[in-house]
């Protein structure tokens, strides 16, 4: 049993893996936050809640219970209005104008397995035997509305779901201002805060920084998760490593505008928030209508940051990705925009594919370029039929010429954009997100449709569903290339204009639960602009994302890195392009770039007609190396050994679930002279086996590779690397 309520106390135990999750009900009927962290027997978790008596500056809210105050009672969903000045987690303002509500515990029920969350994407269970759920319904007497919040907690992983539902029982209108999915207090400010930030094309930087008083914060107000911030953030206690100490994650199933972040209060406590961000939002509940929050899911880990990240990786690979490829090796594809950009024809395109499956390539995928007038990024989205001056026997024919060479075929849509310079902005101009009387921003030349309507959302399941049913095709690639202005729906009426951004994605999660369960033959890779919107809520729907459009080795090193502090490796699209590299300018070698993109779902970006023989040696090398370890990268446990941002080596390894084999990747980035000597340490092997070193046979315990380590290749040249491939001897 996963969740445990104490009735006498009324306190609620929740077991999760190897953690322990406690809340409970005062004699007021607050909901308190007791405890999270290593699991606890639960002997005595009523010490747990400790109150003081404070200045009258924090209001007590019973004058017979002085030492109860809202402002410094740890809580579970807090309001504001009522005596709180922290950040609170629900804001509405009702029918009289004012914006005080203070929810009281009502009622409870704990049910077998997980339910689902109508409309929007969240982890789930294949039997109700893999987890427990507590609902807890709070109530706010004078407004009429009712919060129900969602815990469900996992036999085998060490995360708890949360979620929470508003309910307007009252008989006028109410405005949500602000819904957060999920909030809790912890007793002190010992932490780093990681987040992972960037920008494009280096999306995902690990960033950490001490709590101080106040609130720090990570956002975005773009209408996407965003390449500037991720959904994310984890707290971890003082001396925290990869390996050692206690950590908090907190990640949004969400694919739009998000807030996450601490408050530290006056007496050093702190404050976790995630959820929908409140900036520029309002949602008209009417009578008897029920407000749907995303989902966060809280992952605890007592073996550092490598531990939450596993954690992390089992439950979003095996209870978020859905569908056939969820546990499906995936093909290694070639993919033609940076070996032709927009310049191609039939012909061309044959060839990098014929190319490609002499070396052992699996899929090929046709990138921009291949219907309207698409000769640039200057017209065409929203016209999804064939250029047939580029194709003139139709997609059809291509795709036959592909497949004939025993390869599968691929084609990149943009779905949510329109160029003004097409036949459907033309035809309906009201289509795309604009605010009547003002200027409608372009970038990259494009608009983005209004996904908030439901003639715009039957308008893309009917030319996406037309075109994979043309054609053999097993791979889409969903990018969308730029972010929200002007964020106005020409349908919605004025009190709901603040609705917009979260109404669109909500029509996009619509669309794409119909499209992909609709071709689910199809491998879905979802884009924006490389990594702009990599997150859980699309990995519910895609398994896999294109992780940057930067594909230069050395600038992956951390990009991919900061990736999987959350994300599954068999999440990340991970492709060899040419040099000097179309981003950066930099030279690196075949053999690097083929290393570092092994990491991932891997794939060649280029032109493979241009390969010199040795070239097409090497890359049938790679592509038979990947095949040989791609059970390890896609699914094995992920282990980071050195960090690209605190040295000059990078190193990370797969080990198989039954630890039988293993798998590393160790890159140098810039050589010195007469360097010294040094080792690294690998992790997760069975100290008690022996380990061959493929390709050598040299022998090893797994205890002296764990504790004592590898020498550190000794390299000739910059942007240098090396793969190491074991397994258990027999």
């Amino acid at each position: 049993m996963s969740i445990r309520y104490d009735e006498n106390n009324r306190i609620f135990h929740l077991q999760s893996g190897d953690a322990s999750y406690v809340l409970g009900v005062t004699k007021q009927g607050y909901l308190a936050h007791y405890y999270w962290g290593r699991k606890v027997r639960g002997t005595g978790l009523r010490q747990l809640l400790e109150l003081k008596e404070r200045a009258s500056f924090s209001p007590s809210t019973d004058l017979e219970q002085k030492e109860l105050s809202l402002d410094s009672l740890p809580q579970e969903y807090p309001t504001y209005g009522s005596s709180d000045f922290r950040m609170p987690a629900f804001q509405a303002q009702l029918a009289d104008g004012t914006t005080v509500t203070e929810f009281l515990y009502d009622s409870h029920r704990i049910v077998k397995g997980k339910p689902s969350l109508p409309g929007l994407p969240a982890v789930y269970v294949e039997s109700d035997d893999e987890a427990e759920t507590l609902l807890v319904d709070l109530v706010d007497a004078n407004s009429g509305l009712r919060v129900t919040l969602s815990y469900t907690a996992f036999s085998d992983h060490s995360a708890i779901a949360r979620s929470a539902s508003v309910v307007n029982e009252s008989g006028a209108a109410v405005k949500l201002l602000r819904a957060f999915s999920a909030s809790f207090d912890l007793p002190h400010d010992r932490f780093e805060l990681l987040q992972l930030s960037g920008a494009w094309s280096r999306e995902r930087y690990v960033h950490t920084r001490k709590l101080v008083l106040g609130l720090q914060s990570v956002e975005s107000r773009r209408g996407s998760s965003s390449h500037m911030q991720n959904p994310f953030i984890a707290l971890l206690s003082e001396g925290s490593t990869e390996t050692h100490g206690d950590v908090y994650g907190v990640s949004l199933v969400y694919s739009g505008s998000f807030a996450a972040g601490v408050e530290v209060d006056q007496f050093h406590t702190s404050r976790v928030f995630a959820g929908l961000n409140s900036f520029d939002f309002s949602w008209l509940l009417e009578p008897g209508e029920t407000f749907q929050a995303p989902e966060a899911i809280l992952v605890f880990s007592a073996e550092g940051l490598g531990g939450m990240s596993r954690s992390y990786h089992e439950l979003y690979r095996t209870r978020l990705s859905r569908g056939a490829f969820r546990d499906k090796a995936r093909p290694i594809l070639i993919n033609n925009w940076e070996a032709t950009y927009f310049n191609f024809n039939a012909d061309k395109i044959e060839a990098i594919a014929r190319a490609g499956q002499e070396l052992g390539i699996e899929l090929f995928v046709l990138d921009d370029g291949w219907f309207g007038k698409r000769d640039s990024d200057n017209s065409s989205l929203g016209d999804w039929f064939v250029d047939r001056n580029k194709l003139p026997n139709g997609l059809e024919d291509l795709v036959g010429r592909v497949t004939s060479l025993g390869m599968e075929f691929g084609l990149w849509f943009e779905p949510e954009m329109v160029s003004p310079d097409s036949e459907l902005y033309r035809k309906h101009p009201d289509w795309c997100l604009h605010v009547e009387g003002r200027r409608r921003t372009q970038a990259r030349q494009q608009l983005i449709l209004d996904m908030s309507r439901q003639d715009v959302q039957d308008y893309i399941v009917e030319v996406i569903s037309a075109t994979l049913s043309s054609a053999p095709i097993t791979y889409v690639k969903w990018d969308m290339n730029r972010n929200m202005t002007e964020i106005g729906s020409a349908l919605l009426p004025a009190d709901r204009q603040r609705e917009t951004a979260h109404r669109y994605m909500l029509g996009l999660y619509a669309v794409l639960e119909k499209i992909t369960t609709s071709f689910p033959h199809v491998l879905f890779e979802s884009c924006s602009g490389g990594g702009g919107r990599f997150d859980p809520g699309m990995l519910y729907y895609m398994p896999q994302t294109w992780t940057s459009d930067n594909t230069d080795a050395v600038s992956r090193l951390k990009i991919q890195y900061g990736t999987s502090i959350v994300y599954p490796i068999s999440s990340m699209g991970s492709h060899v392009s040419a040099v000097p590299n179309h981003q950066v300018g930099r030279i690196t070698s075949l053999d690097t770039r083929g290393n570092v993109a092994l990491s991932g779902n891997f794939g060649y970006e280029l032109d493979l007609t241009q390969f010199t023989e040795d070239e097409k040696e090497l890359v049938k090398e790679q592509v038979a190396k990947y095949k040989e370890i791609r059970h390890l990268v896609q699914f094995g446990d992920f282990y980071r050994l050195l960090s690209p941002f605190e040295g000059n080596d990078t190193a990370w390894m797969y080990v198989s679930k039954d630890k039988s084999e293993a798998a590393v990747v160790f890159v140098s980035v810039l050589q010195e002279a007469n360097p010294p000597l040094d080792r690294f340490r690998l992790q997760g092997l069975d100290p008690a086996a022996d380990y061959v070193l493929q390709g050598q046979g040299d022998g090893y315990g797994g205890d002296e590779l764990m504790f004592a380590g590898l020498a550190k290749p000794q390299f000739h040249g910059d942007f240098a690397s090396k793969v190491y491939h074991f397994k258990k001897s027999e």
